[in-house]
């Protein structure tokens, strides 16, 4: 499976019996997969971004932030598909190829992002991480104990994706 940037996808139950991080968003129970995770390209690892239905219980939050720094860029709110979501980057995680169970569709059609949202969320990302790289950890997710696993991961078994 080719995996794009901008795109909707679905992780494997897999990655987050690995991970056993409390402070991830994982699967729905049921066999539902839910939530889906926008995904972000950087070579063999690829970092995700969850989404959420639950608009309302963010609408606060952000406004808190908003109050509090001036802007908030770790949550969005945006229409995807027709539909608000919020789109969590402080819960962002890198994972590989090998934990993607499937692209997502709404009656057989791949959802991608706009653009302009895409262009966005990628840019609150990148700052979060440069913020991170000078000691300041917005992220949820222990994202360097993540990012050690999937690349001893690769190194040990070479899944290279091609």
């Amino acid at each position: 499976m080719t995996i794009k940037t901008g795109y909707l996808y679905h992780i494997k139950d897999d990655f987050f019996k690995l991970i056993n991080d409390k402070s991830m968003m994982i699967n729905h129970k049921n066999g539902h997969s839910r939530p889906s995770y926008l995904a972000i390209e950087d070579n063999n690892i690829l970092w995700f971004i969850p989404l959420s239905s639950k608009v309302d219980k963010y609408k606060p939050i952000i406004e808190v932030k908003r109050k509090k720094y001036g802007s908030c860029k770790t949550i969005m709110i945006k229409k995807i598909a027709g539909i608000e979501q919020v789109i969590l980057i402080q819960n962002a995680f890198p994972t590989t190829y090998k934990y993607i169970k499937s692209i997502h569709t709404i009656e057989g059609r791949k959802i991608r992002v706009a653009t302009a949202v895409e262009r966005e969320i990628i840019s609150n990302f990148k700052y979060l991480l440069s913020l991170k790289e000078k000691g300041l950890n917005l992220f949820f997710t222990d994202v360097d104990r993540i990012k050690s696993i999937m690349d001893k991961e690769l190194k040990e078994t070479s899944y290279v994706h091609n």
